[in-house]
């Protein structure tokens, strides 16, 4: 549909590449630290996608705790570090530490 959403030039690029993400609480009603951060069509670039889910986790974290120190579930400083996929979208957990 025209008009809705976010249009590919309004998105975060990295490695070259547009990504949409996403992050919100994994349970709200537990506690708004515990996060999930996703970008999609992440195949297009690992490298940028792994940037992006940083970004993603940076701003929700910033946004619900005026932080931006983040304790992920994997190591994503890593580059060796495999990332999880589920098909075309990367899927990441981290905690937002104030």
């Amino acid at each position: 549909m025209a008009g809705c959403g976010e249009s590919r030039k309004d998105l975060p690029v990295f490695d070259g590449v547009p990504f949409r993400t996403d992050a919100s609480a994994v349970d709200k009603k537990v506690s708004r630290a515990l996060f999930e951060a996703e970008v999609y069509d992440a195949r297009s670039s690992l490298d940028g996608a792994r940037e992006a889910v940083r970004y993603a986790g940076t701003k929700y974290c910033i946004a619900n705790y005026g932080s931006s120190k983040i304790d992920w579930a994997i190591d994503i400083e890593d580059p060796e570090t495999p990332l999880p996929l589920d098909e075309d979208t990367m899927v990441l957990q981290g905690t937002c530490n104030p």
